[in-house]
């Protein structure tokens, strides 16, 4: 029986394009790439204008052989890989070890896996875009030249198993000058000083101190702040002015992939791979109850806010059928675009808009179901009227002191309807009016101190690169995941803290090989890489380019660079032969290993403790351990004799109901101290920080 042959890269594409085809259509899949360069070598002939050197991966026999006879037996073949760089470089790949000429109509494309993309796709079949493959290429034999002539360095300098890449050490740079800016910085002591009015007995109206008729005044110390405060009491709080003004919030644009990643981590707090894993089920096809397999988004690998007109169209019509012609948004507003953006693929959409969250939510598991929902409200809402809010500004006077406040009220929720960015914080103020008098009840003042700046988390990391240029939208979720498999990087509550090992390697690199993790370089890498794509130079001069300098720094650096020990004595007895360990790194950071290696091979964890006794064994102490994930828990030193384990931290304190040890529980949402007992139900504020 003849067929057409469609080849896509995973099965769970593979089932769900075969549905739509019909009987004449046979779908499977490559698995991801079949070709690539070498594991075992270089792998790039930089004596021959740097030819890459393609193999087929090991372990890829059968599958291989298996499509070649797939091939034969069809009528036509069908490249149908992801629509952009890699897709296009895998359906290249297939098409040498298949025999299927450069001028051969073989590669269809699709950004959404509906029955009508992938049909009109496979009617308009092209031949392979050699510009997007050679765009792919000069990035790969790039990134294959810098691993593989830096990382040698790093293992007969440092240790082996250490890797250097293009992009991951500027990632590894960023997080690790921003360490250096944490410890570098000096707090700086400020005060603030709240105003506590009313207008009757039900009412409290806050204000925050300004300063006075010649500007805003710096509040630097408590005895400055108690002058203040005594030349007010017994004065009268007057209002002074009273300003309203109607505001609009504007919704944002659909997403793309790193505001995607970034809004799921703030939300849900997924890690970058977790979001692109369940981007990636949605967009390839999930069985839905009543309609079988669907790819429920659009290509999940985008840098463009850019939508259909079929798309807008549906989903304008779908705004005023549910929620009425007030909630439309104007159709001419414009969205701003990056530089960057390749605008190649639409931005991340639900392919049929009337499939809402709810409606589906059964057929979907309870992550698959928060990151529908998420892309499906924010695109909906991306074609929404503004929300409509009225502004309040009050300046109230003090004798000759002024205080400030402001409020809102929601006038029109708009595409607040199905999206909001966080909780709405609206401050209702009653009817004020200027000259009109306030009780004053009290003057709160407070201590502060300035705040050294945040740690990056992978949502920040993500909009850091993104507004660097450094990577593209398939770049950041492997990138973070690299440096924190390579012990670079760990991960501290939600943010990313450089290790020490980190700061070694990034030392290594910033002294003698800049260019590699200098922004500007990297970005202006990936324009190049753009510039490929749009054939305005080739692959190979960009790498010609490149490697001059490089091979440079690489000789000066092997002779330069003095090994560096990683290991640490330690004044701990072995407990197998008596003599002392040591702390040594591996790949899940440091441990201890006895000094008598190899005649004694004892190795063991270092345990954080936190100075707290096991509440079950009473003889153990608590200590700090991570899952297989990096995810952190608590357990009994003396496991396994011992079983306690805690996701939260304990803290020294007993339960005053039950006896069982408290716990620190501390979310978005909450800060408490609580009993670890499930059955007890007892809580308390948590007063003394965030480790108290």
């Amino acid at each position: 029986m003849s067929y057409n042959l469609v080849i896509v890269e995973s099965p769970a594409k593979a089932k769900t394009i075969e549905k739509f085809l019909g009987k004449n259509f046979k779908v499977v899949a490559s698995i991801g790439h079949v070709r690539d360069l070498p594991k075992s070598k270089m792998g790039v002939d930089i004596e021959d204008n740097f030819d890459p050197k393609y193999i087929n991966i090991r372990g890829k026999g059968d599958l291989i052989k298996s499509l070649k006879t797939a091939a034969k037996k069809a009528d036509k073949v069908y490249l149908a890989t992801d629509p952009d760089r890699e897709g296009e470089a895998i359906a290249w790949h297939l098409a040498y070890i298949l025999g299927i000429s450069e001028d051969e109509a073989c590669r269809v494309t699709f950004h959404e896996i509906t029955k009508e993309a992938v049909k009109n796709a496979v009617k308009n079949p092209r031949t392979i875009d050699i510009k997007l493959v050679d765009a792919q290429q000069a990035r790969r034999v790039l990134d294959r030249l810098v691993g593989y002539s830096i990382s040698p360095i790093l293992w007969r300098k440092v240790k082996k198993g250490l890797s250097a890449g293009r992009v991951q050490s500027v990632a590894t740079r960023l997080i690790c000058d921003r360490e250096r800016e944490i410890l570098a910085f000096i707090p700086k002591e400020f005060w603030k000083i709240e105003l506590n009015t009313s207008k009757t007995s039900k009412d409290v109206i806050v204000f925050d101190f300004y300063g006075d008729a010649s500007g805003k005044i710096e509040l630097e110390n408590e005895s400055q702040v108690d002058q203040i405060i005594e030349s007010m009491q017994e004065q009268p709080c007057m209002i002074q002015s009273v300003e309203t003004k109607k505001k609009f919030r504007h919704p944002a644009a659909p997403f793309i992939t790193s505001s995607l990643q970034q809004e799921a981590s703030n939300r849900f707090g997924f890690t970058t791979k977790k979001t692109m894993m369940l981007a990636q089920q949605l967009y390839e096809g999930i069985s839905i109850k009543g309609k079988g397999a669907i790819g429920l988004i659009t290509y999940m690998r985008t840098d463009s806010v850019r939508i259909s007109d079929v798309a807008k169209e549906s989903c304008r019509a779908y705004i005023s059928e549910s929620f009425g012609e007030a909630y439309l948004g104007s159709e001419g507003k414009k969205t701003k675009v990056a530089k960057s953006a390749q605008d190649a693929h639409e931005a991340i959409r639900p392919t049929y808009v009337e499939l809402s969250p709810e409606e589906i939510e059964l057929s979907l598991s309870k992550d698959q179901y928060k990151l529908y929902d998420l892309i499906w409200s924010r695109f909906v809402a991306s074609q929404m009227a503004s929300a409509e809010f009225e502004g309040l500004s009050v300046e109230a006077k003090v004798g000759s002191y002024i205080f400030k406040t402001t409020g809102s009220k929601l006038l029109f929720e708009g595409f607040l309807k199905v999206y909001t960015f966080s909780k709405q914080n609206d401050k209702l103020l009653p009817e004020l009016n200027a000259n009109e008098e306030l009780q004053v009840k009290s003057f709160d003042k407070t201590q502060h101190f300035t705040q050294p700046p945040a740690r990056f988390s992978e949502a920040s990391l993500v909009k850091e690169m993104e507004e660097k240029g450094i990577g593209r939208p398939s770049t950041y979720a492997p990138t973070i995941s690299t440096i924190l498999s390579r012990g670079y990087v760990e991960k501290e509550k939600k943010n990313l803290k450089p290790t020490e090992l980190g700061f070694i390697i990034d030392e290594i690199m910033s002294e003698y090989f800049f260019p590699i993790v200098d922004v500007t370089f990297t970005a202006n890498m990936e324009r190049r890489f753009d510039d490929v794509e749009e054939g305005l130079e080739g692959w190979k001069q960009v790498i010609t380019d490149f490697y001059g300098d490089f091979d440079t720094l690489l000789k000066k650096a092997d002779e330069a660079i003095e090994k560096v020990d990683l290991t640490e004595e330690t004044d701990i007895p072995c407990d197998k032969c008596g003599q002392m360990m040591l702390i040594r790194h591996g790949r899940y950071g440091k441990f201890l290993a006895c000094s008598n290696y190899p005649e004694c091979n004892n190795t063991k964890p270092i345990l954080k403790r936190l100075g707290i006794k096991c509440p079950e064994c009473e003889t153990g102490d608590i200590i700090e351990r991570k899952t297989k994930k990096l995810k952190t828990f608590y357990g009994c030193s003396e496991f396994p004799e011992c079983h306690f384990v805690s996701w939260d931290q304990p803290v020294d304190k007993k339960c005053p109901k039950c006896g069982d040890i408290l716990v620190h529980k501390k979310t978005k949402k909450l800060d408490l101290i609580k009993c670890h007992n499930a059955n007890c139900d007892y809580k308390e504020e948590n007063e003394g920080g965030e480790n108290a």
